[in-house]
């Protein structure tokens, strides 16, 4: 356990990014509610209360998920690789650390420890501006942004949104380390490349198959995770919309868990995963 400790620590020494891209999202957000400026009057009067606080926290969120899953991407193509260009690998692989345990840890970083951070970040955020703004609109808004219910079922959704993103990414997130174990250079060349097989398979055979298959793996997230939609969230309990909304009505967790998409995926990850382990054990400096 403390070996584990010690190699995500290292992962947050050699990548500051992780907690400095959130927190200069979070101070410019901060920044914009402090001199930004916004008609709040007209804000009140568009929405009801309830209707307002549920915007504040979804906009806040998605603009934290979009921007953590670009940086998450790139953490993992680069992590495997910068350690052989910089031959740094050489002394790892002196340690009495394994390569199965060093891949492990940057795939947990990658899916589960980065996004965390974000979460964190976007709460901090969330609860500054929220702070500055009633400060800033007085009555005008009020008490829209502080919904006891739907801060914690914010908190609710975002736990499962990454522990649902880990599980279904996963085989994107093993491919990606693949090829930052192996490629020489061109790391996100190398990345897109099973993208090379649909014109393949579109000069050849005439159909998108692959195409498809990739498709539903990149986007098909939120079809899988939240199946109906934000409406199950904002029509609350029993259909009933002035009642107060119910988060786990949008994110149906037994219908992820049940969906064989889910657990295909799985299985090719770990495939993939065993590979870059393979790869990482035979790979050096470049």
């Amino acid at each position: 356990m403390n070996t584990n400790w010690w190699l995500v620590r290292r992962e947050f020494w050699e990548n500051r990014a992780i907690w400095i891209v959130p927190a200069a999202i979070g101070a410019l957000l901060v920044l914009a509610a402090l001199f930004g400026k916004v008609d709040f009057a007209a804000i009140a009067v568009a929405a009801p209360s309830r209707a307002v606080g549920r915007i504040y926290l979804m906009a806040f969120g998605a603009t934290f998920y979009v921007v953590m899953t670009i940086y998450a991407g790139w953490y993992l193509l680069d992590c495997l690789y910068a350690d052989r260009k910089d031959r740094s690998i050489l002394f790892w692989k002196s340690l009495p650390i394994s390569d199965a345990k060093t891949v492990l840890c940057k795939l947990a970083v990658g899916l589960l420890v980065i996004p965390l951070v974000y979460f964190a970040a976007a709460d901090l955020t969330t609860l500054l501006t929220a702070f500055i703004i009633s400060l800033r609109a007085r009555s005008t808004i009020g008490g829209a942004l502080w919904h006891a219910d739907l801060w914690l079922q914010m908190q609710a959704l975002w736990l499962y949104v990454i522990v649902a993103s880990a599980i279904w990414y996963l085989p994107i997130a093993a491919w990606f380390l693949v090829v930052s174990a192996w490629a020489r250079r061109a790391v996100t060349l190398w990345a897109l490349s099973p993208f090379l097989l649909c014109v393949v398979e579109r000069w050849f055979f005439g159909t998108y198959e692959i195409w498809n298959l990739l498709a539903a793996r990149f986007l098909g997230f939120a079809v899988v995770a939240f199946p109906g939609g934000g409406a199950r969230w904002q029509a609350g309990v029993g259909g009933d919309a002035a009642a107060a909304p119910d988060v786990l009505r949008a994110a149906d967790i037994g219908g992820f868990l049940s969906s064989p998409d889910v657990w295909i995926g799985v299985v090719v990850g770990v495939a993939l995963l065993f590979g870059a382990i393979q790869v990482r054990l035979r790979r050096s400096e470049i």
